[in-house]
């Protein structure tokens, strides 16, 4: 019989989740498919040659499962876990900068920093 583990415990040890109860919260949700097939309860187990496709941050992660973690390791051992067939992820700089009239240049002034903190808390509203 080869060898299983339960999904949200696998997630906690393959370190894509801090917590295992945040790993058995995205299962419960419905949020991880085992070989193309939802999957909703945090006991379904998985072994090796299994793939898991779930979100993280702003992208999708596609995960074939290698091997079957016996603790949390540190993540070297946690990444020799899997093997990511997710497509690569373009790291773009998308974020606008909170003042760009201060970028580089120092800090702005109080009045400024006054006008920027009363547009911001406007803006909120």
């Amino acid at each position: 019989m080869a060898e299983k583990l339960r999904l949200d415990k696998w997630l906690w040890h393959a370190r894509f989740f801090k917590t295992r109860s945040l790993a058995a919260a995205r299962v419960v949700a419905g949020d991880v498919r085992v070989n193309g097939e939802r999957v909703h309860k945090r006991s379904q187990m998985v072994g090796a040659a299994d793939v898991l496709t779930f979100a993280q941050g702003d992208h999708i992660r596609v995960i074939q499962i290698d091997a079957i973690g016996q603790r949390r390791g540190p993540a070297p051992e946690a990444q020799a876990l899997y093997t990511d067939l997710s497509p690569p992820v373009a790291r773009t700089k998308d974020k606008v900068p909170e003042n760009p009239a201060y970028e580089g240049k120092g800090r702005p002034t109080k009045r400024n920093r006054r006008i920027m903190d009363l547009s911001k808390a406007r803006s909120l509203e």
